[in-house]
């Protein structure tokens, strides 16, 4: 009865992880009528560290008073190299997200939300490149994934007129790929939580960085955007985090990663309700068709195991 109360918690944190990042692609545009992307995305990403800096100078402090001077010794040589790990994740984090902001401009939340979702299959792909094999389920899910994002993005009346902010999602996609391959590199050597917090202060600090050279941000402005802009840093990068570690914590990775695929329904839905934005009959289309090889790229190992067993077991 405990692990099914145990399970039950974990999917109900990662249901809320997943309508926190799909809502916050409102948060995104609405914020977008104020402030430039740079501006946004750097206040948005340093307010997600500064939410986790009080979580990890308690918890250190409560777990140092029982700590050896070896065992300090030991977490301090981990904490430079979580700052390692950190930048180079807080870079890609900052080119992939300021690449979906800057699409924001000329694209739709709710298409932005499917065409993001496209990393789910970038990633297997660039595994490739790393030796990892790849199952015929997840590449029919590749192709299906692609054909959604035709009947997404592409007018069959006018082909070569591709929204601007479709490639930019697309490229913001691609990114996102890398930053999780670099998540999956990186993120078991070091405290999760710690590694989160260095990647939004540096992809914070670089886009602030932007801001000032590329932009004119006004207080004025940002004062007016502060809603969404808040909500964007500390829901989506901050507690949202915090909601995926410990919901996957308790459910089966397979699961876990069918709930928070959902985001890009919840894109959809949030954008419809707030912002009363009408996806046609095509796009509608492929988003059903993007949704269902997600789905099915997410099990695809699983499957593949299965179907794998099931022969041996006739073999046998």
């Amino acid at each position: 009865m405990s692990g099914n109360k145990t399970q039950f918690k974990g999917i109900i944190m990662l249901l809320l992880t997943a309508f926190i990042w799909g809502s916050s692609f409102v948060a995104q545009s609405v914020g977008m009528e104020q402030v430039e992307a740079f501006t946004f995305n750097g206040i948005r990403t340093l307010m997600g560290a500064l939410v986790l800096v009080p979580f990890i100078l308690v918890r250190d402090s409560i777990s140092g008073k029982n700590m050896t001077a070896v065992q300090k010794a030991e977490r301090k040589a981990l904490d430079k190299k979580t700052l390692v790990y950190g930048s180079f994740l807080g870079i890609a984090l900052c080119a992939a997200s300021n690449f979906q902001q800057f699409a924001f401009n000329y694209s739709t939340p709710g298409k932005i939300a499917f065409i993001t979702a496209l990393y789910m299959f970038f990633v297997p792909l660039f595994g490739l490149f790393l030796k990892k094999k790849v199952s015929l389920l997840t590449w029919l899910c590749v192709m299906a994934g692609f054909v959604g994002l035709y009947f997404l993005c592409i007018n069959p009346e006018d082909i070569t007129a591709i929204n601007k902010g479709d490639v930019l999602t697309f490229i913001c996609a691609i990114i996102y790929a890398i930053h999780i391959l670099l998540v999956e590199r990186f993120a078991p050597d070091v405290d999760g939580v710690k590694l989160s917090c260095v990647q939004f202060a540096v992809s914070g600090a670089i886009s602030c960085v932007l801001m000032f050279i590329f932009e004119d941000p006004q207080l004025s402005a940002i004062w007016t955007a502060i809603v969404p802009i808040a909500y964007a840093g500390v829901m989506s990068c901050g507690i949202a985090y915090t909601f995926q570690i410990i919901g996957q914590k308790y459910t089966e990775a397979t699961v876990a990663s069918l709930i928070m695929c959902t985001e890009s329904v919840f894109g959809v839905l949030c954008s419809a309700v707030v912002l009363h934005e009408i996806l046609s009959g095509r796009e509608i289309l492929g988003c059903t068709i993007m949704f269902i090889a997600i789905l099915l790229s997410q099990v695809s190992d699983v499957l593949t195991a299965k179907l794998q067993s099931m022969k041996k077991l006739k073999s046998n």
